[in-house]
C-alpha cells in the first residue's frame, strides 16, 4: 500500500463516523491545549519577573547576612542573623576596599502598623535611604521630597509613603507636613509617592519609608542591619565588586575560610538565574501533571480503535484474501490512530496559542502588567510529538488485534 493510499483509506474510515471521531479527538485536544497554556503562562511569567528585575538595574548589589540559604528551611537563619553592622558599612564605603562601589545603603524591615488620628494601616516599614531607592529604582515622590543623607546622620523622625497608605490615612486629605505614627513614635510625612505598583522587593504604594538610623534606634532597638544594598559603577564591573565585596566582609569578620562566610552577596544576575530555574521547574511538572490527562485521552483512542475493529471485521477479512498482509492491515490501523491523535495535537496547539493571546490580552489590559505573548517553541513540538506517540503506543494493541484476524473467520462475521 502507498502512503497516499493508506492516508485515504484512513480519512475514509475517520469521517464515516464523524462524531465518534470528534469525541476522541476532543480528548487529546484537551490535554495538548492545557500543555500549550502552561508552557506558554510559565514563559510570560519568566518574562515580565525577569523585566521588573532589570528595571532595578545590573549594577545593583544585596548583601545579606547568614549563611545563603540551600532550600525553604534554611531561610529562617537568614532573617535572624546578626552578621551585618554599622563596620561593615563603613569599610564597604572606604574607596581603597571596593574602588568599584558608587553607593551603599544598609536597610532594616519595621514590622508594625502606622496610624493617624484614629486611622490605622499595615504598610510595609522600610528602614533606608530614599536617595539610593530613588538612584535605583527612579521612583520619586509626586508630592513632597525624600530625605537625606542629613536626615539620616541626625537620626530624624520623617516618612515618605506610597499613594496607597497616603489613601488608607489621609484619604483627600493633604499628607504633606502631618504626622503618623509608627510603635508609638510620630513621623512627619515630607513626600508621597505617585502610584509605582509592585518591584522585586515591596509594592511601593503600600511602603512607608523612614531614615534606616531612625529605625535601628528608635523602633527596633538593634546595631545589625538585615541587608545592605549598593550598586557599582557599571554592569560591566559587578562581578569584580563582588569580589572586592567579600574580601572586604571577611576582613571585617575576621573570615580567612569562604565556606565560613556569615554573610552572601546577591546580584541581579544571579537572581534572574534563581528565578528562571525555579520557574522552570514549576512549569515542567505542572506539564507532566497535565500530560497525564493524555493517558486518559489515549485509552480513549484505544477504546474507538478497537470498536473500529470489530465493526470492520469483514473488511479486514475481505482485504486479507484480496492479497494484503498482517503489516498491511496492522499499519493501515496504527495510520488511523495517529491521524486522529495528530489532529488533536495540531488543533490543541493552535487553541492554545489564542488562550495564551488571550491571557496576555487579560493580564496587560485589565491588570496593567507588562505581561508579553510568548509562543512556547519547545511546547509545541513536545505538543505535537506527544499527541503522535500516544496514537502509536494505543494504537498499536487495536492494529495487532485487527491483524491477526483469520481471513476466513473474519469474512464469516456477522
Amino acid at each position: 500500500m502507498t502512503f497516499k493510499h493508506r492516508f485515504d483509506t484512513a480519512i475514509i474510515g475517520l469521517t464515516t463516523h464523524k462524531s465518534r471521531s470528534a469525541l476522541t479527538i476532543l480528548g487529546i485536544l484537551i490535554g495538548i491545549t492545557a500543555i500549550i497554556l502552561i508552557m506558554s503562562v510559565g514563559g510570560g511569567a519568566e518574562e515580565l519577573i525577569i523585566s521588573e528585575i532589570n528595571n532595578i538595574g545590573a549594577e545593583t548589589i544585596v548583601i545579606r547576612p547568614g549563611k545563603q540559604p540551600k532550600g525553604p528551611t534554611d531561610l529562617a537563619g537568614t532573617l535572624f542573623a546578626d552578621s551585618l553592622t554599622n563596620r561593615d558599612v563603613e569599610a564597604l564605603t572606604r574607596k581603597g576596599n571596593v574602588p568599584g562601589l558608587v553607593a551603599v545603603a544598609p536597610a532594616l524591615v519595621v514590622p508594625g502598623s502606622a496610624s493617624y488620628k484614629g486611622e490605622t494601616y499595615r504598610p510595609q516599614i522600610w528602614g533606608w535611604s530614599t536617595e539610593f531607592m530613588s538612584d535605583t529604582l527612579g521612583v520619586f515622590p509626586k508630592q513632597g521630597a525624600i530625605f537625606y543623607d542629613t536626615e539620616i546622620r541626625t537620626k530624624a523622625s520623617v516618612a515618605v509613603i506610597g499613594s496607597k497608605v497616603k489613601e488608607e490615612l489621609f484619604g483627600e486629605s493633604d499628607a504633606i507636613g502631618e504626622k503618623i505614627k509608627i510603635k508609638d513614635r510620630n513621623f512627619k510625612v515630607i513626600g508621597v509617592f505617585g502610584s509605582e505598583g509592585s518591584t522585586p522587593f515591596f509594592n511601593i504604594d503600600e511602603t512607608v519609608v523612614i531614615p534606616y538610623t531612625t529605625a535601628q534606634t528608635y523602633l527596633l532597638g538593634i546595631d545589625y542591619y538585615h541587608e545592605i544594598l549598593t550598586r557599582a559603577e557599571s554592569a560591566d564591573i559587578v562581578d569584580k565588586v563582588v569580589r572586592d565585596i567579600e574580601a572586604t566582609l571577611r576582613e571585617s569578620h575576621n573570615i580567612a575560610n569562604p565556606d565560613k562566610d556569615d554573610f552572601y552577596v546577591e546580584t541581579q544576575q544571579g537572581l534572574v538565574e534563581q528565578l528562571k530555574t525555579i520557574i522552570g521547574i514549576l512549569t515542567m511538572f505542572l506539564t507532566v501533571v497535565v500530560a497525564i490527562s493524555l493517558v486518559v485521552g489515549g485509552i480513549g483512542v484505544m477504546n474507538i480503535m478497537l470498536v473500529s475493529v470489530t465493526e470492520r471485521t469483514r473488511e479486514i477479512g475481505l482485504r486479507k484474501a484480496l492479497g494484503a498482509t498482517d503489516n498491511d492491515i496492522l499499519s493501515q490501523f496504527l495510520f488511523e490512530s495517529v491521524i486522529l491523535t495528530v489532529i488533536g495535537g495540531a488543533l490543541g496547539i493552535a487553541i492554545g496559542v489564542l488562550l495564551n493571546i488571550d491571557t496576555a490580552l487579560i493580564l496587560s489590559k485589565v491588570l496593567e502588567l507588562n505581561w508579553q505573548f510568548t509562543f512556547p517553541i519547545m511546547g509545541a513540538i513536545l505538543g505535537f510529538s506527544v499527541s503522535a506517540l500516544v496514537g502509536l503506543i494505543f494504537g498499536l494493541y487495536p492494529a495487532r488485534q485487527a491483524a491477526t484476524k483469520s481471513p476466513i473467520e473474519a469474512l464469516r462475521y456477522e
